[in-house]
C-alpha cells in the first residue's frame, strides 16, 4: 500500500500537479483586493516600503518589467505627480509634460489617479540615494489608489516596449479591485 501511495505521489508530481506557486497571488490593499494576473511572477519585495513586487515578462528581445505596490503611502497627486515627473529627462525642445499622460478611474470604494511617462528615467534604487542611473526609452506608470482610510502606490516600470505589452493588463487589474 505504501508503494502505491508513493507511486501516485510521484506520478502526480511528474504530471505537473498544482503547486502553491501556481496559485495567483491575491493582492490586498486596504479594503480592496484582486488576484494578480498569471504572468505576474511574485518576488520578494526588494525593500520594506514594498508590500508586493512582481516581475512581468519582457517583450521580444527586451528585459522584463517590474511592478511594485506600496501600502500606506503618502496621498495626493498634487505632490507626487510633479515629483515623479522630475525623475525624467525631457529631450531638447520638449517638457516632461509633453512626455506624460494622466488618467483618473473610479473603482468601488476608491479613486485611482494614473501618471504615465515615457523617456529617459533617472532611476534610483531607493528614493534618497545619491546615485542614479539613466534608463533610456523607459516607461513608468504610477498609480495612486486612494481609499477612504488609506492610499496605495503602484508602479510599473521597464523598457517602453515591455511596459506597452502590460499596460492594458495593469489597467484591467486595477479596475478589477473590489
Amino acid at each position: 500500500m505504501r508503494c502505491a501511495t508513493y507511486s501516485l505521489a510521484a506520478i502526480f508530481a511528474l504530471a505537473g500537479g498544482a503547486r502553491a506557486e501556481d496559485k495567483p497571488v491575491v493582492v490586498k490593499l486596504n479594503k480592496l483586493s484582486a488576484p494578480a494576473p498569471a504572468d505576474w511572477k511574485s518576488e520578494k519585495p526588494s525593500n520594506r516600503l514594498r508590500t508586493y513586487q512582481f516581475k512581468l515578462p519582457g517583450a521580444k528581445d527586451h528585459p522584463a518589467a517590474e511592478l511594485s505596490i506600496m501600502n500606506e503611502s503618502l496621498p495626493g497627486t498634487d505632490k507626487n505627480f510633479p515629483k515623479w515627473k522630475n525623475t525624467f529627462v525631457a529631450p531638447e525642445g520638449k517638457t516632461v509634460d509633453d512626455l506624460s499622460k494622466t488618467a483618473k478611474w473610479e473603482v468601488p470604494g476608491a479613486t485611482v489617479n494614473v501618471l504615465d511617462v515615457t523617456g529617459t528615467w533617472k532611476f534610483k534604487e531607493r528614493p534618497l540615494d545619491k546615485k542614479e542611473t539613466l534608463l533610456e526609452d523607459w516607461r513608468v506608470i504610477w498609480v495612486i489608489v486612494e481609499e477612504k482610510d488609506e492610499t496605495h502606490h503602484i508602479r510599473l516600470n521597464g523598457p517602453a516596449v515591455t511596459v506597452a505589452e502590460h499596460a492594458k493588463a495593469l489597467e484591467k487589474w486595477v479596475k478589477s479591485l473590489r
